[in-house]
């Protein structure tokens, strides 16, 4: 049971959802399945325990950290190895293998390549020397021996093979990380070992390879951010007067209209602005930036876009729809007009913005970005007179709540005239969104 409890707790830890309503189903299945079937265990707790299947890759990782398979190793054991070659036998299972047979050999690997003496006589485990000694990508063309080149065949070969190094790749990883966990401790390496899920990562932390996992999340998060900005502009004016309803209606008063009649407000799709902090203390906050918009450009009438450091220029040339957003990072690093490695100056680039004129009745002001100015002067007359001249206004920070007024911040400064939310990760978003209506 202490196993079961320190489990949960880790699925928690690494930011998978999990009430202590479903802990309890879980160790409820655990007593209708047979606990010595390590796969049979896996599924219950994944069927109790894993809501999106976003989080089943970390649900995976943790799992194998502490259930481990006790049959890891078992077959091929170091002795075999002195009268084998290794690759030989691997080119056997990327043509074709069971599980149990790729964690079997990948577990003798990393016990004959993965191992290098550390200090106190421990030992650090390694996948990358597993796979310099063993270099899988090599065997393709040996493996493709014999196959019709240039057709489907081939592409359906080499596509099998590809998903089988990735399997032995992950089954060395794995084994090392339960060999770590053995000499480190399971607690201390699961801290480690799982990437958020993707509703929960850092903006300020993402890579570009994040980016691909966001993407699916934030289109339809622009949507209804559309949606709830058009369902504010409805409910925020009416439509033009009726005159034939109006004095239809006032007929049964005596002829005076005390009930005007309005027509229906005509649908409304907003028009966006954005005003960006591209500097390099928020990059990875812009590279999300750069997605959001993106998506968001489907859902307006207009979207602009605009990046700052220390000089504003407009970036909406960057955000061709359909547009690679690796790219359109690449574009804006080196064709912006914008100082990358210019001082942070909010203060210089809301005047330089109120300069375009692209704030007025019918757009939504959406500002993202950390609020420090290096001390420059805030120029809040001029935030609040954009502020003003806009149908809504909101500002986006990435930083966490409890850092905003530290140092150069201006939250608190700038978040009295333009409402500010933390927003550093997709599950914030949302709830930014959904708070809109």
């Amino acid at each position: 049971m202490d196993r079961h409890v320190g489990f949960v707790h880790a699925l928690r830890e690494a930011g998978l959802p999990v009430s202590l309503a479903e802990g309890l189903d879980a160790a409820r299945a655990l007593r209708v399945i047979d606990l010595a079937e390590r796969e049979s265990l896996r599924a219950a707790y994944a069927a109790t325990l894993v809501k999106k299947p976003a989080y089943r890759p970390g649900f995976d990782v943790l799992f194998d950290l502490w259930f481990p398979s006790s049959t890891t190793g078992l077959r091929y054991g170091t002795q075999d190895h002195d009268h084998a070659d290794p690759r030989e036998r691997l080119a056997e299972l990327l043509r074709g293998s069971t599980d149990a047979e790729m964690r079997e050999f990948a577990g003798a690997m990393v016990e004959r390549f993965g191992r290098q003496p550390a200090a106190e006589g421990r030992q650090n485990w390694f996948s990358y020397s597993v796979m310099r000694a063993l270099s899988p990508d090599t065997l393709m063309a040996r493996l493709l021996q014999g196959v019709p080149r240039g057709g489907l065949e081939e592409k359906t070969a080499r596509q099998r093979v590809n998903a089988n190094i990735r399997r032995f790749e992950d089954a060395v990883a794995t084994d090392v990380r339960r060999r770590i966990a053995e000499d480190s401790g399971i607690e201390r390496i699961a801290r480690h070992a799982v990437r958020p899920p993707v509703d929960q990562l850092d903006f300020l932390r993402i890579t570009r390879a994040d980016l691909v996992r966001l993407r699916r999340e934030v289109y339809p998060l622009a949507r209804r951010l559309a949606a709830r900005l058009a369902i504010r502009h409805k409910h925020g004016r009416r439509g033009r007067l009726d005159f034939r309803r109006t004095v239809r209606a006032s007929l049964s008063t005596g002829g005076v209209p005390m009930e005007p009649r309005f027509r229906p407000p005509r649908p409304h799709k907003p028009e966006l602005v954005i005003l960006c902090d591209t500097s390099d203390s928020v990059s990875s906050f812009a590279h999300f930036t750069l997605l959001l918009t993106y998506a968001l450009r489907e859902q307006f009438t207009k979207v602009r876009a605009f990046g700052f450091v220390d000089t504003v220029d407009e970036i909406t040339r960057f955000f061709a729809p359909g547009g690679d957003v690796g790219e359109a990072l690449a574009k804006l690093a080196t064709e912006a007009n914008m100082s990358r490695f210019g001082r942070t100056n909010y203060g210089r680039a809301f005047e330089e913005f109120a300069k375009n004129d692209a704030v007025g009745p019918k757009t939504s002001l959406l500002i993202l970005g950390d609020a420090r100015s290096n001390y420059q002067p805030p120029a809040l007359d001029t935030l609040k007179r954009l502020a003003s001249g806009a149908r809504h206004a909101y500002w986006l920070n990435p930083e966490p709540r409890q850092q905003w007024d530290s140092g150069d911040s201006l939250a608190t400064a700038y978040g009295s005239i333009v409402p500010m939310r933390e927003c550093r990760t997709i599950t914030q978003l949302a709830q930014f969104i959904e708070e809109l209506a």
